[in-house]
């Protein structure tokens, strides 16, 4: 049927508008061709689609027949075209994210309740996972985006960065004293270390400063959740490490200490993953617009 496409566009302005003229009128074709093309499509079905009358053309039998299958596909095309037109005035569509627990909450939060407020016909699905799991999700298609730690290498995604972070090592009131002076790495490993369970790009970073340092983290406690990162340090359990950004509050109210080393943990960033050479949906694109002028 596909390729007969033009001649059913033809057959359904002329059972419309029940004129052959009119039906030209309404294509922006002469009536010659009207003609023609409902003749070659009588050809192919085997039989007559619309007989004369004095006021221009009515449906035969088989043209009754016909009629009701080509006005549905039309229908069909025409809420395909309204579909589209809505997702791209974002009055419909999915807007699908993912992201890990502690930059879904410390990050993405305040970007999220901006964009539903907005545009409260999108509906929004975050999907919770490690950036290298938000990478595969992202490559299998199953999300637009992915909010990520950097740094990434991989040639199948593009990366805008976005938020500059800074890692650190906190205490609470157990070993506050790391807190008031300078504190080398090889002095800190003396110390209960709580980390993040590795398979994260957080970890492996940290683990890598550290080894640039001339040290190896052998933590005592590796755990899943930031959040616990923190209870642990806060109750006396060990040094965690933990972004800086993310838990000011904290060390502002003094429920926690910034362990002072003499050679810091450089910056990193975080960034939106999408896919090389993959059209973006409307939604996502504009979210990712509102998020990098911020």
């Amino acid at each position: 049927m596909v390729e007969y496409m033009e001649w059913y566009r033809v057959f359904y302005y002329t059972a419309k508008t029940g004129s052959l003229s009119k039906a030209a009128e309404a294509l922006f074709i002469t009536q010659p061709a009207v003609t023609h093309t409902i003749k070659q499509l009588e050809a192919k079905l085997g039989g007559q689609l619309f007989f004369r009358t004095s006021k221009g053309v009515r449906l035969t039998a088989d043209g009754e027949a016909l009629f009701p299958y080509i006005e549905q596909a039309y229908h069909f095309i025409e809420n395909g075209e309204r579909k589209i037109a809505d997702m791209h005035q974002l009055l419909d569509g999915d807007l699908k994210i993912g992201a890990g627990d502690t930059l879904s909450r410390h990050y993405l939060l305040p970007y999220l309740s901006d964009f539903h407020k907005k545009y409260p016909a999108i509906k929004i699905q975050v999907t919770n996972r490690t950036t290298e799991e938000t990478l595969m999700l992202l490559k299998q298609g199953r999300i637009d985006m992915g909010i990520v730690n950097l740094p990434i290498i991989d040639q199948e995604v593009v990366i805008q960065e976005t938020l500059t972070i800074e890692d650190c090592f906190i205490v609470g009131e157990a070993y506050k004293e790391l807190s008031d002076k300078p504190v080398s790495w090889a002095q800190l490993m003396s110390y209960p270390i709580i980390m993040l369970e590795k398979g994260s790009v957080t970890r492996s970073y940290v683990d890598r400063i550290a080894e640039q340092q001339g040290v190896a983290i052998k933590p005592e406690i590796e755990l899943g959740s930031i959040d616990l990162l923190l209870e642990f340090a806060r109750i006396g359990l060990g040094v965690a490490c933990l972004v800086k950004n993310f838990i000011t509050e904290e060390l502002q109210r003094q429920e926690v200490y910034e362990v002072q080393l003499d050679k810091p943990i450089p910056q990193r960033r975080v960034g939106i993953a999408t896919l090389k050479n993959v059209p973006l949906t409307a939604a996502a694109d504009t979210f990712i617009q509102n998020m990098l002028k911020q």
